[in-house]
């Protein structure tokens, strides 16, 4: 199986980006353990703080991979290109997020994500990438 983990702006920073929300791991550090937690997935992992990179991202594995497990980060707010273009790619996407973001600012309630997406998993810390793989171990 093979399971492509898109990161938006800012998520380079974990490890030192506001730890208290965030966490003090940083993202490669987490992809490593997942990556030995679940020996038979293939990660594809891609990072940018521009969104039409992620959009171009999402069109170049979303015809070959057997999931994606996004986290567009503040664009989940803003993107209705992320949002259109998981509608035009064959491979579900679970959204995720870090912190639980209706815990947090009024504007970080509304997902142009999820609308498109087989699921919404936040608040978990990075556990919530774990659950994401774990839907689509388990579909």
């Amino acid at each position: 199986m093979k399971i492509s983990i898109i990161n938006g702006p800012n998520l380079n920073l974990l490890g030192t980006r506001e730890p208290d929300i965030y966490g003090a791991k940083t993202f490669i550090d987490y992809l490593e353990s997942l990556k030995e937690a679940y020996p038979q997935v293939e990660f594809d992992y891609f990072q940018s703080n521009i969104e039409g990179e992620l959009i171009d991202e999402l069109h170049r594995v979303g015809f070959s991979a057997d999931g994606i497990i996004l986290n567009a980060a503040a664009y989940t707010h803003t993107s209705v290109g992320l949002g259109d273009a998981i509608k035009a790619i064959d491979t579900s996407v679970i959204e995720v997020h870090i912190s639980n973001t209706f815990a947090r600012e009024d504007f970080r309630h509304t997902s142009y994500i999820t609308p498109n997406a087989k699921g919404l998993i936040l608040g978990f810390g990075l556990a919530s990438y774990r659950l994401a793989v774990e839907s689509f171990l388990n579909a």
